[in-house]
């Protein structure tokens, strides 16, 4: 046996991975939950039935494309590692999990998204034996905004909070302005590209509170700037230049406590070329590859791995 299976069902995303060892191969298959047009997402009822339906999907074209013997199953339980993290999404999940591992008879290992894309960031960028160290990690996505101390425990990351944003999250404010600027959900993608297309610079002070920063006032600000008739563009490029400065004012604070740690940025909105190239440029950054950046079942499979490794 030589393969360990990962699986992740985030809010917006049916996630499967599958982890070759002897190969070094690492396939994924997942799959975005569908959004209508106009909607901001969706209720957690239906996101648990739109996993449940895509999961055998994905794991039949997981398995067609890589034939390997499965030692472990790895699957995402909860968003974070503390004891009131809870989301229905992930219980599709981890019903799959553990009758996969039944059926298959190897053990069945739990984690949190969030160490799931702190896995996947590392082993995207080949910094995998970062768990074995202290260093600092910042996670931006749809559900979280966060600056947490990563200590090696066990073969996987154990964190502890130290910034987070106070109200919105960072993908938040950037699926509601794409919301507001008539772009498909999730917003991302398409947000990063019309920011391209403005040539405007804006001078932003970020609203902190300590290394803690609140990102509410974006969706406002943005909202203001187009009821102006400002162009989309300048809209769009406002809205990331505003979160690189909420996440910059979180980076100088992390610095100020922990000057010598290293820094990695996960999540999804860390996928944005613009923050990537300046954070790493200013700071010595290491990101997730694009393919990792986003919700996958990769760094879960990669935990499992490790977990396996220690049992």
């Amino acid at each position: 046996m030589n393969a360990f299976l990962g699986i992740d069902t985030s809010n917006y995303t049916t996630s499967t991975a599958l982890y070759d060892t002897e190969r070094r191969v690492m396939v994924q298959q997942k799959r975005l939950l569908p959004v209508k047009s106009g909607q901001k997402g969706l209720r957690q009822a239906d996101a648990v039935y739109l996993h449940l339906k895509q999961l055998p999907e994905l794991l039949e074209a997981l398995f067609a494309q890589e034939d390997a013997s499965v030692a472990a199953v790895g699957v995402s339980v909860r968003p974070r590692d503390v004891d009131d993290s809870y989301m229905p999404c992930f219980e599709a999940g981890h019903c799959t999990a553990r009758a996969v591992a039944a059926a298959l008879h190897v053990p069945v290992f739990t984690f949190s998204h969030q160490a799931g894309h702190i896995a996947a960031a590392l082993f995207s960028a080949d910094k995998l034996d970062w768990l074995e160290r202290p260093f600092v990690a910042f996670h931006l996505s749809g559900g979280t905004t966060e600056a947490v101390l990563c200590q090696p425990a066990d073969g996987t990351p154990k964190v502890e909070l130290l910034f987070s944003s106070l109200d919105l999250k960072a993908g938040q404010a950037v699926d509601r302005v794409g919301l507001l600027l008539g772009l498909p959900f999730p917003a991302g993608p398409a947000l990063e590209a019309l920011s391209h297309e403005s040539n405007r610079s804006f001078s932003i002070r970020p609203s902190m509170k300590g290394g803690d920063c609140s990102l509410s006032g974006i969706e406002n600000r943005c909202a203001a700037m187009q009821m102006r008739g400002e162009p989309d563009a300048d809209v769009a490029r406002y809205c990331i230049c505003a979160i690189a400065a909420a996440l910059d004012g979180m980076t100088r604070a992390v610095r100020m406590r922990y000057p010598d740690l290293p820094l990695l940025y996960a999540g999804g909105v860390m996928s944005n070329s613009d923050i990537r190239a300046a954070f790493t440029e200013r700071y010595g950054a290491v990101f997730a590859r694009p393919g990792f950046s986003s919700d996958n079942a990769a760094g879960i499979a990669i935990l499992a791995m490790r977990k396996a490794g220690q049992s």
